[in-house]
């Protein structure tokens, strides 16, 4: 990646800024627990999280279960009811993230956020853990908006930064972060310290200090 600066950064959110895994496993095995089906791990959950709540509850069901729409509209209900409730009991920003926020805001650095958490979700946690950084775009999952790794969210914010393609990165935990940037025509950086394993990924860091000399080289 060439040694610039970009003028806007689009991070993803759970597993990137936040660890939100212990608050969505509850939550899960909650609604899971409503209707008699096994609950799961934290790392059973860290290979089913980032497609959207309504995958998660499809994923999470037995297999037998897994395309039974009505069920899966039963089930997120009751996760989203408990969810909502106990959205930041566990939650907490990854070490050394607000600090780079922070900075990437005191370099005049545009700043977003693009999630397949529900929009109301995506809000209510980037006000309470970053209420200070005047984020240019927070979209999440939204009715009539298709999820990552569709390349719209880009697209969205670029729109609404007035921001050519070569001016911004996106940052993330998942292949489905990196499919969005290229998808989108944006470079793409991996963190490591979220639930996938990147390795592989042209550019891969595995702190928050390694990514800040990559954004402010």
């Amino acid at each position: 990646m060439k040694a610039t600066t970009p003028q806007l950064i689009i991070f993803d959110l759970d597993g990137t800024l936040l660890d939100t895994l212990d608050d969505l496993s509850a939550a899960v095995n909650y609604a899971m627990s409503q209707r008699g089906f096994p609950q799961h791990t934290r790392e059973e959950y860290m290979k089913m999280v980032g497609h959207g709540a309504r995958n998660l509850m499809s994923q999470a069901l037995t297999a037998e279960h897994r395309n039974d729409e009505a069920l899966i509209d039963a089930v997120l209900a009751d996760f989203r009811t408990y969810y909502n409730a106990h959205i930041d009991v566990y939650t907490k920003p990854f070490p050394g993230i607000p600090e780079l926020m922070a900075e990437l805001h005191h370099n005049s650095i545009m700043l977003a956020v693009a999630s397949n958490k529900f929009q109301e979700g995506t809000e209510h946690l980037i006000k309470e853990f970053f209420p200070d950084i005047p984020f240019v775009a927070i979209l999440g999952n939204r009715p009539g908006h298709p999820l990552k790794p569709a390349p719209e969210v880009v697209g969205e914010v670029l729109c609404k930064t007035g921001l050519s393609k070569d001016d911004a990165v996106m940052v993330g935990d998942s292949d489905t972060d990196m499919e969005t940037a290229a998808n989108g025509g944006i470079k793409g950086i991996a963190v490591g310290w979220g639930y996938r394993d990147m390795r592989g990924y042209l550019t891969v860091v595995d702190t928050v200090a390694a990514l800040q000399k990559i954004l402010l080289p």
